[in-house]
């Protein structure tokens, strides 16, 4: 029986908390539990919540891991921790400066290169989301006015030099297999980048174009959605869908906020009234509203 604990029960306090401790977001309900590990962080199945990589955020909302609830702190008899993961400071520093690089290259183009290009949404912001190391490499989302690209970077040992600006390569995740284009820029050394969305005006918020990249990530390590062929251009559909039925049901409600703003008659009338003589009153109904002449 889970048994949930105030928030103050965690607040960064390791000592609180037992090797079997599953705990819980408290902005998006995420459950860490260490008998399964954490797939997006590369964390195996029974590491404790004590023993996770100091750098880990939870993979669902990338909120800090101070703000996990515990919500099952039963006791059981302690077993022997798992090695916790080789932490590669290297790459670790590499994760922790890409965001500011990435962002000062962009936020230099969006000023000197894209003022007053038709293509901006400028809505949106230039904003680096949930870079971190992956299999040796770093790898997040870039959000700019005019795209929004997965980006991979080559880790400490890795000489990507030779890389050839627009070359393709398609590489494979949890979820499937993504098409890249070679990048090289001297802010940031070669890069390979992943369209998922350009132009962006599907968004119509710096909070929703954050949520639909941090759920790209999330969707990313998930094996469970994988099938094959490119996925950002799936990734782009479903985006488009969602923008398709959100914008129908505002269609909707507005029709129907149209049909219940016009007053229906209590009693039969021969003549209906029309929506002037509703709105106006019946001294008004023979005048032609266009112009305002009887008739």
């Amino acid at each position: 029986m889970l048994t949930r604990r105030f928030e103050g029960s965690f607040l960064g306090d390791a000592g609180r908390l037992s090797l079997a401790a599953v705990l819980e977001c408290k902005i998006c309900w995420h459950v860490y539990d260490p008998a399964r590990g954490c797939d997006v962080w590369q964390v195996p199945p029974g590491t404790p919540f004590v023993a996770l990589p100091e750098e880990w955020r939870c993979p669902q909302c990338d909120g800090p891991r101070e703000q996990f609830m515990v919500i099952d702190d039963v006791a059981v008899p302690p077993a022997p921790a798992p090695a916790p993961p080789v932490r590669d400071e290297r790459l670790a520093a590499l994760a922790a400066a890409m965001p500011g690089r990435f962002e000062a290259l962009f936020r230099e183009i969006h000023v000197g290169q894209m003022r007053g290009v038709p293509l901006l949404n400028e809505t949106l912001e230039v904003k680096a989301i949930g870079f971190r190391a992956h299999e040796g490499r770093v790898i997040g989302v870039m959000i700019t006015p005019w795209f929004m690209n997965l980006v991979l970077v080559p880790g400490p040992d890795e000489d990507w030099s030779a890389l050839v600006p627009g070359a393709k390569e398609i590489i494979a995740f949890p979820s499937g297999p993504y098409e890249f284009l070679a990048a090289n820029r001297p802010e940031t050394g070669p890069y390979k980048a992943c369209s998922l969305f350009s132009p962006m005006f599907d968004f119509t918020s710096m909070l929703q174009a954050s949520e639909t990249a941090r759920a790209v990530l999330a969707a990313l390590f998930d094996p469970a959605i994988r099938e094959e062929g490119d996925r950002s251009g799936e990734i782009r559909r479903a985006r488009e869908a969602d923008v398709q039925a959100e914008a129908a049901r505002e269609a909707a409600a507005i029709a129907s906020a149209e049909r219940d703003a016009v007053p229906v008659p209590v009693s039969p009338v021969v003549d209906a009234p029309s929506r002037r003589a509703l709105i106006f009153g019946a001294g008004l109904a023979s005048n032609d509203p266009r112009t305002g002449a009887e008739s």
